[in-house]
């Protein structure tokens, strides 16, 4: 994934992605190319660092009996985005029970996943929110 373009090209990089997809380490470097126009990191970019990652974790660990999609984001900016940032998404055994349960039960769910964007210091820069739908096949 590192070489699809909108990675590519926005200074995103994923430094890990565990065999269990459960975890996923992704930073977006600053340099000319990913800052604004008041020099700071561009949101449109600490947006695009948070985008597939919930939606295919989840996806791999629910395997094929599952329609997954992204369904709404949110961004709230913390502190203005000076260096290079770091976000680490995690999915844990509670909430993959929680949306099997929510789909057995009600067919379909939608579930909030958040991740912070923190610098390399522990500044926090954004806090990502993406809401995800998932539907038994």
């Amino acid at each position: 994934m590192n070489t699809w373009p909108p990675f590519l090209f926005a200074g995103i990089r994923i430094l890990e992605i565990s065999p269990d997809y459960r975890r996923a380490r992704v930073k977006l470097v600053k340099k000319t190319l990913t800052t604004n126009y008041v020099g700071t990191l561009f949101g449109g970019s600490l947006f695009s660092m948070t985008d597939p990652f919930f939606m295919i974790m989840t996806m791999k660990n629910l395997g094929d009996k599952y329609i997954v999609w992204d369904k709404r984001g949110e961004i709230e900016f913390v502190s203005p985005g000076k260096a290079t940032v770091y976000g680490e998404f995690q999915i844990r055994d509670e909430d993959l029970a929680d949306i099997r349960k929510s789909v057995a039960d009600n067919g379909k769910y939608l579930k909030w996943f958040e991740v912070e964007l923190k610098t390399a210091e522990g500044v926090v820069v954004a806090i990502v929110k993406k809401q995800i739908y998932f539907r038994a096949k």
